[in-house]
């Protein structure tokens, strides 16, 4: 397997949530130069998350700007985002996926997007269910514009559900002539700059107008089942996580 494909869900086992990872100011002193996306190319877009929140984290902004110009932007959530926390009964697991379900509502309509489909797979079984993600996503982008974008998880992101929807929709875009954008989400965590897992010549980052990087700011900040959970479980996605996140930006792997 190349760098490009090869999973990396040992690496991102290796470097806890808790311990932090690689910190945002590593990212910015790198000052490494990555090409812009043109989103003006975009004839249409489809943002595939393996769970709620994914595809605000990883390409909500872009996808706000896209949407803004008049383009056709869809957005496929795959699990039912019930696997956050291990051990859940079945009726807590019930009430995190409908609790994800409306953040997910909520921070599209505040990036001007329309509510995203969900597919309720199994959070945290998705590799099970790769080929039937595949088909769903292949039947989507037949029915889309020639050349149309397709936004999913890097193949090599580190999370076996990140990876898992970054292969189907590199099936279903060698399927039907869709363009593959792979975002990164956990890489900047488990990752260092330079590091040579990285196909790093393949990277474009989103430029973002002020407009839509607000947008993004507060449609991230919606999904507090995820942030700020109220039952005194540990945040999925902490403090240090989402700052990273919104400092580094949104790249791509094109």
């Amino acid at each position: 397997m190349t760098p490009a494909t090869a999973s990396n869900a040992a690496r991102f086992a290796d470097v806890p949530i808790a311990q932090g990872g690689t910190p945002a100011q590593a990212w910015l002193e790198w000052g490494y130069q990555f090409q812009p996306l043109q989103l003006d190319h975009c004839p249409g877009l489809l943002v595939v998350a393996p769970h709620p929140d994914d595809e605000i984290l990883g390409f909500g902004g872009a996808a706000s700007a896209i949407a803004a110009r008049g383009i056709d932007v869809h957005t496929v959530v795959a699990s039912d985002g019930g696997g956050a926390w291990p051990g859940l009964s079945a009726q807590e697991k019930t009430h995190l996926e409908q609790c994800r379900r409306r953040e997910s509502r909520h921070a599209a309509t505040l990036l001007g997007l329309r509510p995203p489909s969900f597919l309720g797979l199994r959070d945290g079984g998705l590799a099970d269910a790769e080929s039937r993600l595949a088909d769903v996503l292949t039947d989507m982008l037949a029915d889309r514009a020639a050349g149309t974008w397709c936004a999913a998880t890097w193949r090599g992101d580190g999370h076996p559900d990140h990876e898992a929807v970054g292969r189907a929709a590199a099936v279903a875009t060698s399927r039907t002539g869709a363009v593959l954008l792979e975002y990164p989400v956990w890489m900047w965590h488990w990752a260092r700059p330079g590091d040579t897992q990285v196909p790093w010549q393949r990277t474009s980052r989103v430029m973002l107008d002020p407009v839509a990087a607000e947008r993004k700011q507060q449609a991230a900040a919606v999904f507090r089942s995820q942030l700020d959970p109220d039952d005194g479980r540990d945040p999925i996605v902490p403090p240090h996580v989402l700052s990273r996140l919104h400092t580094v930006g949104e790249v791509v792997f094109r």
